[in-house]
């Protein structure tokens, strides 16, 4: 293997916990390498929330920024994807190329796995959202739908009645106890019975939600969906689901994790939190085993013990 292909860290994923990872090792003078297939979650979103100073910015603005800062930290960027990573760590990459490192940082995300409705992949990332906080502000006060496709939907819908007062939730497969119709009631939710069918949409927008015959019209449509963590790798590795403290170390040596790939629900300027902290626990990590190896490097001679045996005579 060559030198150029040796780094002390490896980060796979190149979202916003992937790049505030590497940022934060770049300045701390480490060798790293981001292995980015380019397909975030957010993409079909025009813009994105939340996100303290950039506020409003394209998501893949965000990321192009930041691959540039990275480049001034000599970080190397790799527009790949990891087909395979061995203890170790050997990582070989979908374009041949293989690379070693000292530590591993997977930051691969998720995606959503969504009921299969016509119409609603359409609409996913733009008018049909899961996060009432990254989209809810720019459809204020308009006619809001909320899908019941999870045990926590009713709860969901609630919250969305903070941005609107025009909500109606359509329980779909959830069936509705007595006690939250009570609650949707109070709240001014309308409770629309029956089995969705289509999720309508006209010149590029969404519209309403079909139920058999009858329309409901609705601009925007909010669900809750299932997540599907990209964590092949992780569990390659011998990582078991929650195994992963506050710093993002895992219970795999030498492997630590940030992002929707083991929190579902970070949204970007969290994800990027994670980065950063995970990055400098990886960093002290390091810095524990250059000096430990220094110390070996004496080859047997301990000043400590040097002058504790002179004292002795």
């Amino acid at each position: 293997m060559t030198e150029t292909n040796s780094f002390d860290v490896l980060v796979v994923g190149g979202g916003a916990a992937g790049l505030s990872a590497a940022l934060m090792l770049g300045r701390a003078r480490r060798r790293v390498a981001v292995v980015d297939a380019r397909a975030p979650r957010n993409a079909p979103a025009s813009h994105m929330h939340g996100f303290l100073s950039r506020d409003g910015l394209p998501p893949a603005e965000l990321l192009e920024i930041g691959r540039e800062e990275l480049r001034g930290y000599g970080v190397e960027l790799l527009e790949d994807s990891v087909t395979r990573l061995d203890p170790g760590f050997t990582a070989r990459l979908a374009g041949g190329r293989e690379l070693t490192a000292r530590r591993v940082l997977i930051a691969t995300g998720v995606h959503d796995d969504l009921p299969d409705l016509p119409g609603l992949r359409e609409s996913w990332g733009t008018d049909a959202v899961t996060c009432p906080y990254c989209h809810g502000y720019e459809v204020r006060d308009q006619p809001l739908g909320v899908l019941g496709t999870h045990p926590d939907s009713v709860e969901h819908a609630l919250l969305v009645r903070q941005w609107s007062p025009d909500v109606a939730y359509f329980p779909h497969t959830e069936p509705v106890s007595e006690e939250d119709r009570e609650r949707l009631d109070a709240r001014g939710i309308r409770v629309v019975d029956g089995l969705v069918t289509a999720v309508r949409r006209e010149d590029g927008h969404l519209t309403g939600v079909e139920l058999g015959a009858r329309f409901v019209p609705r601009t925007a449509l909010f669900l809750r969906t299932r997540t599907v963590p990209h964590d092949e790798l992780l569990r390659g590795l011998g990582y078991r689901e929650g195994d992963v403290d506050p710093s993002g170390k895992t219970g795999v040596p030498g492997v630590w994790a940030a992002g929707n790939v083991v929190d579902a629900r970070a949204t970007v300027i969290i994800a990027a939190a994670q980065g950063a902290a995970a990055a400098g626990a990886l960093n002290h990590d390091l810095v524990t085993e250059d000096v430990r190896q220094a110390v070996e490097a004496f080859g047997g001679f301990s000043p400590v013990a040097e002058r504790a045996a002179a004292g002795a005579r």
